[in-house]
């Protein structure tokens, strides 16, 4: 089999270590599926085919060479907060709008932007997460009966205190069973997944020692069908997709993030490199498609696709086998599936959430006691206690916010003059005090982007000092990396100011962007293309050819070298 990229020189020996990866990748991903799908509020089936078309779609369409696509426990809490809001089938619909988003995010190249989410903002998400899938499988760990199902945390938990009256012995045995396999296969055996043994060992003890005493996925949601569903267009309306439109963005990004964290543990693991934006693509067109089959939004999973690495895959053809291989075992165990306890699959996810915790990462953001905390902190809490959208959005928000505080904190205004002691007269702030600082020319080194955080601040930091007598303002940029309209337009403010007193602004080192951004704006006609130069030094000849000369004589500050001829009455003569 030739082909291109990713699966250029594919040959018999590939197809087989494919063929044996994508057969163990299948293994462990349907107990995931069925207990996500589960947790998010709605049928285990549903998992099942998320796992088989998505699985399939992403990894013929996405940028990763590795990448194993499914249901995650990273959607759990916003999936299930819209399955009690708005229903199952508009559930469908938020994946799509999901899908398309990420689609349209691949398009315009923005993969590279999501690696820029502030780590904070994502741990505490992730570690919020973990707490909400962990805290929803108590009730079918304990088995407890009766209970209501609430969108809010709090809630749920009144309602496990309410029934803790309710548990049952012999679900929490088939629980503790399901748990120790879990823990103890990785001791005994790497390859041989745990989940799925703990799943079918305490199943069996179960169903041969507690028969009818523990809820089973038959018992609790009806039996698992053995085929795919048809395919089914969901009724759409322009006020079903604008309400569903904060949730599609959180499924957008959360869906960017978890595929292309997991592609770049992928590119880890094997020295390979994803295309990100491509990867973005391949994501949306499978969540575009899977909601057609009554799948649930799906993205990168990256413990499958560390298990899928570590088996020996080769190409993207062991995500697809992985699918396929789901699919024939819905088809002809579907009915044992369905005779699965509940309280052999509350251990995975309370296992899969205690590894996605970030418990470490986010104990190390706490010590250092910063603004970083703060937004761990508050991004977790808004994450546990409301939801995943407002915890987002308001993390990024705070990032955002504390971003611009400490980018304000870095601007450096100083004002400055030569140090005839230094090589070449280097300009330095110390040189510059009451007595010696020159009445005619202002000279300040900027340090640091003028951006709409600072501009305000360098604007009056210039402002402040500036003494209606001064006939020439000489700014050092060289550097200022960066200027937007609201730093040109303080920036322009000074300009004027000191034109409009008869003086005259000269700019020192200016760099590309800022100088770019002056002649689309104009600013730089209205300095003066002469009043721009390479080095200070010119910048400062210049100036001193611009002087008053009457006012220097009898200064006293001789600020500058040449001060001490200008000063003398002998100046005034010539």
């Amino acid at each position: 089999m030739k082909g291109y990229g990713r699966f250029e020189g594919y040959n018999y020996q590939m197809l087989r270590r494919d063929l044996i990866s994508g057969l163990i990748v299948a293994v462990v991903a349907i107990p995931l599926g069925m207990a996500f799908a589960i947790a998010s509020g709605v049928k285990p089936q549903f998992g099942i085919y998320t796992t088989i078309v998505a699985g399939i779609l992403i990894s013929l369409l996405g940028g990763s060479k590795f990448q194993i696509g499914g249901p995650t426990g990273a959607f759990i809490p916003i999936l299930f907060a819209i399955v009690m809001q708005y229903g199952y089938e508009d559930l469908l619909i938020a994946g799509m709008m999901g899908g398309i988003l990420l689609v349209l995010m691949g398009i315009l190249k923005l993969g590279v932007l999501i690696k820029y989410i502030p780590r904070p903002v994502t741990i505490g998400f992730t570690s919020g997460i973990a707490v909400i899938i962990f805290s929803g499988q108590i009730s079918n760990f304990l088995g407890l009966t009766n209970l209501e199902r609430h969108e809010a945390f709090v809630s749920n938990m009144k309602e496990i205190v309410l029934h803790v009256s309710t548990a049952n012995v012999w679900t929490m045995i088939t629980a503790l069973i399901s748990l120790g396999v879990i823990l103890v296969m990785p001791k005994l055996s790497a390859r041989i997944p745990g989940s799925l043994v703990g799943l079918i060992v305490s199943a069996i003890v179960a169903a041969l020692l507690f028969r009818g005493e523990v809820a089973t996925i038959g018992s609790t949601y009806g039996n698992i069908p053995s085929t795919l569903p048809s395919l089914q267009l969901p009724q759409l309306s322009i006020d079903k997709i604008i309400g569903l439109l904060p949730s599609a963005f959180v499924i957008a990004m959360l869906g960017g993030i978890e595929s292309l964290l997991s592609a770049v543990v992928a590119d880890g693991m094997t020295g390979s490199r994803h295309n990100s934006n491509k990867e973005l693509i391949g994501q949306g067109i499978a969540n575009m498609v899977t909601p057609l089959f009554g799948g649930i939004p799906a993205t990168g999973a990256i413990a499958r696709t560390a298990t899928n690495i570590k088996n020996g895959a080769a190409s993207p053809m062991s995500g697809v086998v992985h699918g396929i291989v789901v699919l024939l075992i819905l088809i002809l165990f579907a009915p044992l599936a369905s005779a699965i306890p509940l309280a052999s699959m509350a251990p995975i996810l309370m296992v899969v959430a205690w590894n996605m915790s970030e418990r470490k990462h986010f104990a190390e953001i706490l010590k250092t006691k910063t603004s970083d905390s703060v937004v761990l902190v508050i991004t977790f809490l808004l994450t546990v206690f409301t939801d995943l959208t407002t915890a987002v959005e308001i993390g990024l928000i705070m990032a955002v916010l504390l971003f611009v505080k400490r980018m304000s904190d870095t601007l450096g205004v100083a004002k400055v003059l030569p140090d005839p002691s230094l090589k070449h007269e280097k300009v330095k702030s110390y040189m510059v005090s009451e007595g010696h600082d020159c009445p005619q020319l202002s000279i300040y080194s900027i340090d640091g982007p003028l951006f709409f955080g600072v501009a305000s601040t360098f604007e009056h930091s210039i402002m402040d000092s500036l003494q209606e007598h001064h006939r020439m303002l000489l700014l050092r940029m060289a550097r200022v990396p960066f200027m937007d309209s609201t730093g040109e337009a303080n920036l322009a403010h000074i300009v004027k100011h000191v034109t409009h007193a008869g003086g005259i602004v000269l700019i020192s080192g200016i760099q590309h962007q800022p100088r770019a951004f002056m002649k689309k704006t104009g600013l730089d006609v209205e300095i003066g293309h002469d009043h721009f130069f390479e080095h200070t030094g010119e910048a400062i000849n210049y100036a001193l050819k611009k002087l008053d000369y009457n006012k220097c004589v009898g200064c006293q500050h001789f600020a500058f070298r040449e001060c001490t001829a200008l000063s003398s009455p002998a100046q005034k003569a010539e």
